[in-house]
């Protein structure tokens, strides 16, 4: 689960990591009052609460919301009022977005703070290791370009689950980013305070971008970012109530009415049924390496019955951008004969009109695979996964 910029910055805050003055305003009027508050005399930096990065480089579907992107630095108090009207009620378009973009429907307001320089920090899970990883960089631009090109401007640091950062690694950090002496128990504390949220919270991505390093060495989070494991929100009520609905497409709020997870993204054709996040990104890889993308996939979970299933299986199979279907279902507590009714169930409301891929490994495999052998569709089935992603692409090819 992802939350709005203001929001995340609220969290932080608790753990002592300093972050400007700021407010949130739903109107132009509100908006002139909170710049009032938090800045009497500015200059005050207007931000799009929207869930997606590169909101200042992005641009608004709406003429009247004029050239400017989704970040905007004022430096007239009357400059205010205009330009929160011409951001609220438009449809910002980012690198993140897609072409649709997203409506702005509030804008965070915040005191100018003038940083001497700035960095990017940001804490990941490295399930390879495993472990929570630090990652810091001078860079606070095409990010994941350098993580891909240029590995060695980003500084990797593991830390462990319930340690705070050691002199080695504070050291480690001041020479890589070059900071001054003084920055350093301030930055101590900063990335104490993060891997604290981290764990409390059950994160799985916090993201500080950029970084803001003041006059006085002080650290302040300029901008920030945090995603939460959907399977620990249980122990998290508070945060629940932080989910935007809006920031939702209708099958992502669809799926999640099942308890499913459901993810688009901006291109690609196939669709995915998996159970399991690390099927779906294996899944990814091996389409990767055959220069094809997954258009969305659909992460269904044990505990569920046909008709949850189904429900389930229409929401790729509705999606006019998917091409091919694979499905992977490594049967546990999930049955595969439930996920085979199911796919018998979808097919019969919504109909079968692009290939569809099925492997089984598990529970219940044999049943599953007879069941689909006597259904009459005209389902492929397959033994392993690389060759489901194989049979899906000749497949796909063929009906061209």
């Amino acid at each position: 689960m992802n939350i709005h910029e203001y929001q995340a910055k609220k969290i932080i805050s608790r753990y002592g990591i300093n972050i400007p003055k700021g407010g949130i305003a739903y109107t132009p009027g509100e908006a002139k009052r909170v710049a009032q508050r938090v800045s009497p005399r500015g200059p005050w930096v207007l931000k799009a609460q929207i869930q997606s990065g590169a909101r200042a480089e992005g641009h608004f579907v709406e003429k009247r919301a004029g050239k400017e992107g989704g970040i905007r630095f004022l430096t007239g108090r009357k400059d205010i009022f205009e330009e929160a009207q011409k951001m609220l009620g438009a449809t910002l378009v980012t690198k993140q977005t897609g072409i649709k973009g997203k409506l702005v429907s509030k804008i965070y307001i915040e005191e100018f703070i003038r940083a001497e320089r700035i960095f990017y920090a940001s804490l990941v899970i490295d399930r390879m290791v495993p472990c929570v990883t630090l990652l810091i960089t001078a860079e606070t631009t095409n990010i994941i370009d350098l993580a891909v090109n240029e590995q060695d401007k980003i500084l990797r640091i593991n830390l462990g689950l319930n340690d705070k950062i050691n002199t080695m690694q504070l050291t480690q950090i001041m020479t890589f980013l070059k900071l001054e002496e003084r920055s350093r128990k301030n930055l101590k504390a900063f990335i104490n305070g993060m891997h604290q949220a981290f764990m409390d919270l059950d994160a799985i991505m916090m993201e500080i971008n950029p970084v803001g390093v003041d006059e006085r060495g002080d650290l302040i989070a300029l901008d920030a970012k945090i995603a939460f494991d959907n399977n620990a929100l249980f122990r998290h009520p508070d945060i629940v109530q932080m989910h935007d609905d809006y920031e939702d497409a209708a099958r992502v709020l669809k799926a999640a009415k099942y308890g499913f997870h459901y993810q688009e993204f901006d291109t690609g054709s196939i669709g995915c049924i998996v159970n399991g996040d690390g099927i779906a990104l294996t899944i990814a890889d091996m389409l990767h390496n055959r220069t094809e993308q997954m258009a969305c996939f659909l992460n269904v979970k044990g505990g569920v019955d046909k008709d949850k299933i189904a429900a389930g299986i229409k929401i790729i199979m509705t999606n006019p951008r998917v091409e091919g279907i694979l499905i992977n279902i490594l049967g546990g507590f999930l049955r595969c004969n439930l996920v085979a009714d199911g796919i018998i169930a979808a097919a019969s409301e919504v109909g079968l009109n692009v290939p569809l891929v099925v492997r089984f490994e598990g529970t219940n495999k044999d049943e599953a695979q007879e069941i689909l052998a006597t259904s009459g569709l005209p389902v492929i089935m397959a033994h392993t996964m690389e060759e489901g992603v194989e049979k899906l692409l000749k497949a796909m090819e063929e009906s061209d």
